[in-house]
């Protein structure tokens, strides 16, 4: 029986990635997004915002496939704006989408996981919660609120057998940056190391590392970012 992943943000861009290379090494991926996710054993259209749709299809993709093994939070979105263009409602839904998500996968998959004493969270932040970036404040907020979660669960159920690490790319090559942002200006790759984007593929890997290999890991954060942190 193939072990079971579900995988949040899975109809596009990273989350797609990550859903394509679970699967290529076996796994039956339940993907969660507010769309289809093609390619995956099963899909449903949640927002990961709603914590009682997410436990509802984390339920669901766990009687159809079995006990959900991993538990991947992608879903996310980005925007660049300076700090007073960001509303009380533009701050509050990139937290609620960022750490909420993570949040309320992690409370659906999470008691399963314990009980069985073995299990792993693999949450995607960003360099930007490391290292910050002009007009990134809600965002990079966010994303570092998902490092803290990440640490604080990795300490808290360890000891149980379950593993809580991160994945924290740097600007990604997938439709979330737009044609003309300014992680694409020629400038601004010229300062990278490897002089590229991060590639959506190369973040699956980490994630697949972290499920399939990196078994020694417990709060760790993984970054594929092109050398944009180092």
């Amino acid at each position: 029986m193939s072990p079971v992943a579900v995988v949040t943000g899975a109809a596009s861009g990273i989350g797609a990635a990550v859903a394509a290379e679970l699967a290529e090494r076996g796994w039956a991926v339940a993907g969660l997004d507010l769309t289809e996710s093609p390619g995956c054993a099963h899909s449903a259209r949640v927002d990961v915002t709603d914590s009682s749709a997410v436990a509802s299809a984390v339920a669901d993709a766990s009687e159809k496939l079995g006990p959900v093994q991993a538990a991947v939070s992608v879903a996310g979105y980005y925007e660049m704006l300076p700090l007073d263009e960001i509303s009380d409602a533009k701050w509050q839904r990139m937290m609620a989408v960022h750490l909420g998500g993570l949040t309320n996968l992690v409370r659906a998959t999470l008691p399963g996981m314990v009980a069985r004493g073995s299990g792993s969270v693999v949450a995607i932040a960003s360099e930007l919660a490391i290292g910050g970036g002009a007009e990134d404040a809600h965002y990079a907020a966010a994303k570092g609120a998902v490092l803290g979660v990440v640490r604080s669960l990795a300490a808290e159920v360890a000891p149980a057998g379950v593993r809580v690490n991160a994945v924290a790319p740097g600007p990604t090559d997938t439709p979330l940056l737009a044609p003309d942002s300014p992680w694409r200006e020629p400038d601004y790759l010229a300062t990278l190391p490897l002089r590229r984007l991060t590639a959506p593929e190369e973040v699956a890997l980490s994630v697949a590392w972290l499920l399939d290999e990196g078994t020694f890991c417990v709060g760790e954060v993984l970054n594929p970012n092109a050398g944009a942190v180092i």
